[in-house]
């Protein structure tokens, strides 16, 4: 099985990969928008508060972000193998998510890191809202991510680096295209889809 992290500034593609793994490896994508876009709909107290930061471009806060994951995690679905996508983002969120797998008596197997150009990524995002509809992606908002995911979730991948976990992709060009590149990549780490 593999617990596989996916990293990458938004609108690199992260979603829409993470499903096409998932779905590869038969395993659960874990992803932290996802369930904060479900509670801030369904307006629960947790949705309530991540909503505040995320209508100004900020993270949700680590003590919210890491209940959260602790608990997704600890479902039995997730046991065997599971895909990270947008956890962790903060260094202090690095070391809750190896106590987390620790205590399972587990580890993560590999960071796929996706890149793209930043103009590319802003237009992807635009495109999006207008699509989704989703208020939250104004371009000012889009860009203030962007730089949010530079000062705190880009350096993290020096600490996955050290421990040999990284394998960089590039995150542009067609869907099926990326998710040939990334299968590749993790072919050559001895993980092999099921398919």
């Amino acid at each position: 099985m593999i617990r596989l992290l996916l990293i990458g500034a938004p609108g690199a593609g992260k979603g829409t990969q993470a499903e096409r793994l998932a779905e590869a490896f038969q395993i659960p994508a874990i992803s932290t928008g996802d369930i904060f876009r479900h509670n801030v709909k369904n307006e629960t107290e947790l949705g309530k508060q991540a909503k505040s930061f995320m209508d100004r471009g900020e993270y949700v806060p680590d003590s919210l972000t890491n209940a959260l994951v602790r608990d997704r995690l600890s479902h039995a679905d997730a046991i065997e193998g599971f895909l990270l996508d947008g956890y962790p983002r903060t260094a202090d969120q690095v070391i809750e998510l190896d106590d987390i797998l620790d205590a399972q008596g587990h580890k993560l197997d590999i960071v796929v890191q996706l890149t793209a150009d930043t103009d590319e990524v802003v237009r992807r995002l635009l495109n999006r809202a207008i699509e989704q509809g989703r208020a939250d992606d104004t371009e000012d908002v889009i860009r203030r991510r962007l730089e949010v995911y530079e000062e705190q979730t880009a350096p993290l991948t020096s600490t996955y680096a050290a421990r040999g976990l990284i394998a960089m992709i590039d995150g542009l060009g067609e869907v099926a295209e990326v998710t040939g590149r990334i299968l590749e990549a993790l072919e050559a780490r001895g993980f092999t889809p099921k398919r």
